[in-house]
């Protein structure tokens, strides 16, 4: 049974279970009047006037014997912060969490995808990578919550625009995969780009480069620049943030 779910005994008839309005004040420690709960405060003034904690509350539904939901989605607003970091969080995150059971998890990560594919399909229509922040945007979403390591490309033209769709060019650890700057500039030609991006993810930790990062980044400097291709960054998805090294000055 996942915990967090109450099972009235069989023989008692739903009639003789206590609704909120019933409890006494002192079984209802924590919440609020019914006029001010969430879910009516959402239909009679908008999602907007909720708050974060308010939202995951209306997400997982139900607490707790001695432990209610809001104290609940509080712990989870103050633990990731913000509702970006919630938003790239992963099973591992949610798991050992006092009250998210499996149920509650599977809730969580539904409308964590929902919203995912909802701005993945938003970016890939606009397909301008016009700015720092909409590269990072867009690999976030494209990679930054796959379990296991990829290296991508983005080709480029000349207005930063996606020519066509990110490919995945290799899949497991950098010292593992077979990245070939040859392919690259091949696909690169075929595709008249005027510059790409290449990224790749470190899915259980830190955005930091590692040496063999370097060494493919200079790699692939030197074999585009033969053909008059410019590299603009090669961007490591971390599980929490994201390193460029073109705004390192690695480039």
């Amino acid at each position: 049974m996942d915990e967090g779910i109450c099972i009235a005994p069989e023989h008692a008839p739903l009639s003789a279970l206590p609704s909120l309005d019933s409890l006494p004040t002192d079984r209802r420690e924590g919440f609020p009047p019914k006029q001010d709960m969430p879910r009516e405060r959402l239909l009679k003034f908008g999602p907007g006037a909720l708050s974060n904690s308010d939202l995951i509350a209306l997400i997982l539904g139900s607490g707790l014997p001695g432990r209610n939901v809001f104290e609940m989605a509080r712990t989870l607003a103050e633990r990731f912060g913000s509702m970006r970091a919630l938003l790239n969080a992963t099973e591992k995150d949610f798991t050992g969490l006092h009250g998210i059971g499996r149920a509650k998890i599977a809730q969580l990560l539904a409308i964590i995808e929902m919203v995912r594919r909802a701005l993945h399909e938003e970016l890939e229509q606009r397909s301008l990578l016009d700015s720092p922040q909409a590269v990072d945007d867009y690999l976030r979403l494209k990679i930054g919550g796959l379990p296991h390591e990829v290296f991508y490309c983005l080709y480029l033209d000349a207005r930063h625009r996606l020519i066509n769709q990110p490919e995945e060019l290799a899949r497991g650890s950098l010292t593992q995969m077979a990245v070939y700057p040859r392919e690259i500039v091949r696909r690169a030609l075929l595709l008249n780009a005027a510059g790409l991006i290449v990224a790749h993810n470190h899915p259980s930790g830190a955005a930091r480069p590692s040496a063999a990062d370097r060494q493919l980044t200079r790699l692939l400097q030197q074999a585009l620049a033969l053909v008059d291709v410019r590299l603009l960054d090669h961007v490591v998805v971390g599980a929490r943030d994201v390193y460029s090294f073109a705004r390192n000055g690695q480039m």
